[in-house]
């Protein structure tokens, strides 16, 4: 007879996944014993939000037979999982009432599907080595306060042996994260809804090469994250402390050819490469920690929830019908106010 599992049971896996970072009692969020229980904000009333790495939201006694791992609770998930039998959805991202669940809020929404949710991000953070591995290198320095800035994370490392030059990085990346399949399933939907203006994020924010060619040796890597506040003057100081470092690899996060990183990497004799972005977390971070759940609680099926984010123009958004409705509410109740905001319904 096989085992039944429980949610208690996930945040126990969840729990020897991380090393022990998830909470597991009241005292763990307020006492300041957690370091992983952080807020974080931007002064912007009221939308400050605190990462709780275990369960957020469920019963420990529920049973669990089907887990979906995500990186951003969205509705689209929430749904998802109700139709397809989904028990509990372990979201890489923190939780923040009515953000993550379609601006209602959460319990009542997650009860409604027998959901429970767990969270864990800055928790899984720094486990494995894997984003480096991805990139080619394998890092000899970790900073996760760069220029004593918490935060501003600057990893060094050596090329693998099999990755000789610059081209050797981009083509692991397109080989890793299935660029050609992706690129094909967006020539597919444009083809079926006739409109060659679709983009689409994982094709759009592909592996870049912004300074060097794709024949030039690579040796030691500078791997910046630039949302984390790395700056020019940072890569300065990083060329400086390892002045053997013939690139650079900005990844998670974009930036141009004008970005004052790419100026200075330009004047640093550094070739400058942009990476995997923040969307393809998801199999960067999320397909480990879905493997490694369903290794531990192999009674349980694990699933991963993948998003593909389109940009559509919107003469070619959906049928002609639910455009000729958009174009009627707009019209009649959104523009003209006079004669609209009776809100009788749709004639």
């Amino acid at each position: 007879m096989d085992e039944i599992i429980k949610v208690k049971d996930v945040l126990n896996a969840l729990d020897k996944i991380t090393g022990g970072r998830c909470v597991r009692n009241l005292d763990d969020i307020f006492s300041g014993n957690n370091k992983f229980v952080i807020m974080k904000s931007s002064n912007i009333p009221g939308k400050e939000c605190m990462e709780m790495p275990g369960l957020i939201c469920g019963n420990l006694e529920a049973n669990v037979k089907k887990i979906a791992v995500t990186m951003t609770l969205t509705e689209c998930n929430i749904e998802l999982a109700g139709a397809t039998g989904v028990d509990a959805i372990i979201a890489h991202h923190p939780v923040v009432e009515a953000a993550n669940s379609g601006g209602v809020t959460i319990r009542g929404y997650l009860n409604l599907y027998g959901l429970s949710v767990f969270e864990l991000h800055e928790a899984f953070h720094g486990l494995h080595p894997g984003i480096a591995y991805i990139h080619g290198h394998k890092s000899f320095r970790v900073d996760i306060a760069y220029g004593n800035i918490p935060g501003n994370i600057l990893y060094v490392g050596k090329a693998l042996k099999d990755i000789p030059t610059i081209g050797a990085i981009l083509d692991r990346l397109n080989e890793f994260m299935g660029m050609q399949e992706e690129q094909k399933m967006l020539l597919t939907e444009k083809n079926v809804r006739n409109c060659h203006d679709i983009c689409e994020t994982n094709v759009a924010t592909g592996g870049k090469l912004l300074v060097g060619t794709r024949e030039n040796k690579v040796g030691t890597i500078l791997h910046i994250f630039p949302h984390t506040g790395f700056t020019a003057q940072h890569l300065e100081m990083a060329k400086r402390e390892h002045p053997e470092a013939d690139t650079v690899i900005a990844s998670i996060s974009r930036v141009g050819k004008e970005s004052e990183l790419v100026k200075k990497a330009e004047e640093l004799g550094l070739n400058f490469i942009v990476g995997n972005c923040h969307a393809m977390e998801i199999l960067e971070n999320g397909l480990p920690l879905a493997i490694a759940l369903q290794k531990i609680l192999p009674e349980v099926e694990v699933v991963l929830f993948r998003e593909r984010i389109t940009s559509t123009p919107l003469n070619k958004v959906g049928t002609t019908a639910i455009r000729n409705y958009a174009d009627y509410i707009a019209s009649e109740y959104l523009i003209n106010k006079e004669g609209g905001n009776e809100q009788n319904g749709i004639r």
